[in-house]
Order: C-alpha cells, then structure tokens, then sequence
C-alpha cells in the first residue's frame, strides 16, 4: 500500500538555473567557470558579506530576541522598505494609503501578489515579458493566474522591442494587469530609458492598466537606489496605483535570508488597512510569519545613518565591479577581432548579459572550455573576475567565430 500510494509521482524537471550549479559542482576540470547563478561574487569568485551586514549582526548579537514577528512582519523593516522604494518624503507614506507586508524575499512577494490577485480579481489574468525570469511563470501558475505575455526585447538589435512593447500594451484589454522590472530586467539587462517609461506610463494611464514592479536589484543595477527606483518614481508621479515586490537578496547579499517586501499602493488609508489585512490572511497559512534575522539586519542598515552609508559605498562598490567587467569581456573580445558586435555587453546593466549566444553555442562553452551557463546565453556578470575575463572572452570568441 506504501509503495503504491506515490508510485505514480514522476521526477519533477530540474530546475533550469540550479540544475547549472549541480553540473558545475560536479566537474573536476581546473578551468571550469560558473556564470549561471544570480549570486554576487568577488573579484576571488568569492560569496561576499557585506560589512554593513557584519556590524548589523554583531548589534543583534544577544541583545535582540527571536520572538515571532506580527504575520505582516516587522514594523520597521516595512518603513525602511517603503522610503527606498516610494521615497523618504513620499505623500503615500505619510497619508497610510500603502498595504505592506513583509515577504520571503522577492519571490514571496511576487506569490504573495499573485494569491491576492486570484483571491480578489479572479477573473484578471497577468501580462509577463517575454523574456523574463523563468520562476515568474511558475509563480503565477501555481496561483492559477491565466498568464499572457508581451514583446519585450529585440534579438536582432539585443536591446528592447520598444514598439512591439507599445503595441502589446495598446492592444491588451483596459485595466489589465503587467509584470515589469523596475530595473536591471532579469535575464536581458535591458531597460528602457527614462523617456521610454514616461511613455510607458503615459500608456498605461490611458489603457488603466495595473503595475506590478518586481524591484530585485535596487542599488545593484547602477549602484545608485534612487536612479533605480526611477521607473517606479514617474508611474508614482502619473497617479497610478502600484503593486511592488522587494528583495534585499541582492543588494545587500541576504540570499539565504529571505527578506523582502510586498507593497500596494491604494486609493486611501481605509482600503489600504483592508487590503494588508487579507494579504496577511493570505500569507497565515502558507507560512504564518516571515524570519526575524534578516529583517533585523535590513531596518538595522538601513535606519542607522552611518550604517546605510556604508551599505551606499558597498552597494555601489559591487555595481561598479559588475560594469567593470561588462568593459573587461566587451574590451577582450575586440582585442581577439570578433567580427560580432558585442556593444550589448556595456549597454545592458545589472547582473546579467544576454549574451545572444545560441543553446548550441553554450553547449561548447560548457563541453569544451568548462564553462557553466543556463543555455539562453544569459551570463552572470558576477562570476566574472579579473583572473577569468579573458578565459571566458577567448571561449565565447571560439564558439561564436564564423566557420
């Protein structure tokens, strides 16, 4: 009876991007290279802490309990959110007219957004990028939202489809929902200029259509918060009502703690009480309340003014390396008189290159030169180093010469 119960449950698929790890894990070669995972390295290959980290968690250190935190999480790490994605002298802050909880990082919250949606406008239907992050149409799927998706980036020119991106907004039914990145697009680098989201805006504002910002690299992308919380800030200014997903994953280096922030911006204090209400109704049963270490950390930083000027040189610092190395690779691949253009690589911003690389080209990289990648050609800027650059450019030259 034990043995037939399950019998009929299959292997699930390996996960695209972890499945990389894995097969770079197992590889024995001296030369082998991870570019697969979105987790900051330093200029070693190292995973970095964050000194701003360091001496948050060295005031945490037996001083602070571990009570469970309220199921909409902790009250100061909400406030510190809200200021670095909305503003420091935002109106919505100080009118109460956000709902905002605590979430497990960005994924968490994007979940958490797609629950409501279902729960609350079971009839809406969600608008994603093509491409995006792949975990965002497992996120939606799972709370049995009806995706669609919209033009986003152009192969040819490896920028953004800004018109097919106008013409999908133009075309899809009024009031509907989109997924955007605010900034940094997750795996193309590519982000429309601060003309374009005014345009963008504009559209939307005409088709009342519904925002939902998934902002996983604020600070990260450009090093600046407050340029990368721009695309946000001219919705803000056109009177939209937003939704926004948080992560401090990246930009603070708490991947394994899981924090993060869920907001949506209402009409006024009253529907905004109602709505954090049922979000956290939402989230009771699912995972009753978010970790308190992280958190700590998080309104720690960023409430301490000494501390978040740390975290700003910090952030900065890693953003600087990341474009640092989009000119090192973009640099050795001309040097190695690559017919291709490769402008793209310094033109793209944040983590990831879209490399235009084809699967059969990745293919070799990883069968012949040991290099590991997920097989869109997406790059992970952070696990290339000063010692690796030119490792990688001579590898990328090889697969991508015409014969």
């Amino acid at each position: 009876m034990a043995s037939s119960l399950f019998g009929h449950v299959e292997p699930a698929p390996k996960d695209p991007i972890l499945g990389v790890t894995e097969a770079y894990l197992a590889d024995p070669s001296p030369d082998k290279m991870n570019v697969g995972v979105g987790a900051y390295r330093d200029d070693n290959g190292q995973p970095l802490v964050l000194n701003c980290v360091r001496e948050a968690e060295r005031r945490i250190a037996g001083n602070l309990n571990m009570e469970y935190l309220p199921m909409g999480g902790s009250i100061k790490t909400i406030e510190e959110s809200l200021k670095l994605a909305y503003g420091e002298d935002s109106e919505f802050i100080k009118d109460k007219r956000i709902a905002a909880v605590q979430a497990l990082s960005g994924t968490g919250a994007c979940r958490l957004f797609a629950d409501f949606q279902k729960r609350f406008l079971p009839d809406s239907q969600i608008y994603i990028p093509t491409p995006t992050w792949a975990n965002h149409h497992n996120i939606w799927r799972d709370a049995q939202v009806p995706q669609k998706s919209f033009t986003y980036y152009h192969p040819e020119s490896r920028g953004l489809d800004f018109s097919g991106l106008m013409n999908d907004i133009k075309n899809a039914p009024d009031g509907s929902f989109f997924l955007l990145h605010a900034c940094a697009h997750n795996p193309t680098g590519v982000d429309p200029t601060e003309e374009q989201w005014r345009e963008i805006s504009h559209l939307f504002k005409v088709k009342k259509h519904f925002p939902f910002f998934d902002m996983a690299y604020q600070g990260f992308a450009s090093g600046d918060p407050e340029r990368d919380a721009k695309a946000i800030r001219i919705f803000l200014e056109d009177g939209h009502q937003i939704g926004c997903a948080q992560s401090y994953a990246k930009n603070m280096g708490l991947y394994g703690q899981r924090v993060g922030c869920l907001s949506i911006l209402c009409e006024d204090e009253m529907q905004a009480v109602a709505v954090k209400s049922q979000l956290q109704q939402i989230a009771r049963p699912m995972y009753s309340n978010p970790p308190v270490h992280g958190a700590l950390v998080v309104s720690i930083i960023l409430s301490d003014p000494e501390l978040k000027s740390l975290w700003l040189k910090e952030v900065k610092g890693m953003a600087d390396r990341i474009i640092g190395m989009r000119t090192a690779l973009k640099e050795n691949l001309e040097k190695l008189g690559s017919p291709l253009s490769w402008e793209h690589i310094t033109n793209q911003i944040g983590m990831f290159c879209y490399s235009g690389m084809t699967p059969e080209q990745v293919d070799r990289l990883t069968n012949e030169f040991h290099i590991y990648m997920t097989r869109n050609g997406r790059i992970s800027m952070a696990g290339v180093t000063t010692g690796n650059v030119q490792y990688l450019a001579n590898a990328i030259h090889e697969v991508t010469k015409p014969n």
